[in-house]
């Protein structure tokens, strides 16, 4: 690969088989602490399997989340996203994303928020995204301020980690804040680096996208 050549990343379903990088990923206590409300402690990988287990097969007929694993050019797990919450009714969900230590700062995230974005209103026929992040987390806040999500309200002391109470910020965006944000996205977002859909054109940046 040439040095103007893009960094390429794909976005595929989550498989058992990746079960144990995110172990790994678990068990950093720092960043469970920074990226996840709902856990403190480190898990295994049995406990891993049965938290996973409806994503992964477990339950056919679930179709309230579905996960995705960011794979870099050598096929190796860089990160996850995914949807949450998925409500038919209220045609929302929420997005989380985690990309590892050593990518991040890259661009890879925004990308791949933005194709989930994408994925999430043009695929899924979504209205709205909800996210949420801890308010001292500043690479959250920057990232999902780019994508456009505005800022709904902070739930005081909402997030308890590492011994103190922290502010958690409440975001979201719907399916016309999207369409008015993606096509000016895509222009700040050069094509050094690209997370596209394992064997799709769809791909963040877009490319030959009629609609944007």
């Amino acid at each position: 690969m040439s040095d103007t050549s893009p960094r390429l990343f794909r976005l595929r379903p989550l498989e058992k088989a990746d079960l144990g990088v995110i172990a790994h990923w678990f068990q950093d206590v720092h960043d469970l602490a920074l990226f996840d409300r709902t856990t403190r402690i480190p898990m295994n990988l049995t406990q891993i399997e049965q938290s996973w287990s409806d994503v992964i097969g477990g339950a056919g007929n679930d179709h309230t989340r579905c996960w995705f694993i960011i794979e870099n050019s050598d096929s190796d797990a860089v990160g996850m996203i995914g949807l949450e919450a998925i409500s038919t009714v209220n045609r929302d969900a929420v997005v989380p994303v985690f990309v590892d230590k050593s990518i991040r700062r890259h661009g890879v995230a925004v990308r791949a928020v933005a194709l989930m974005l994408d994925f999430a209103f043009r695929q899924l026929g979504l209205n709205r995204i909800t996210s949420y992040y801890r308010a001292d987390n500043h690479s959250s806040r920057d990232l999902i301020s780019r994508v456009g999500c505005k800022i709904e309200g902070t739930m005081r002391q909402a997030w308890f980690a590492e011994g103190q109470y922290h502010d958690m910020v409440v975001v979201g965006m719907l399916q016309q804040d999207w369409a008015e944000r993606r096509q000016a996205l895509a222009r700040e977002l050069g094509p050094e680096t690209v997370v596209r859909f394992d064997s799709s054109n769809w791909s963040w940046p877009p490319q030959h996208d009629a609609n944007g």
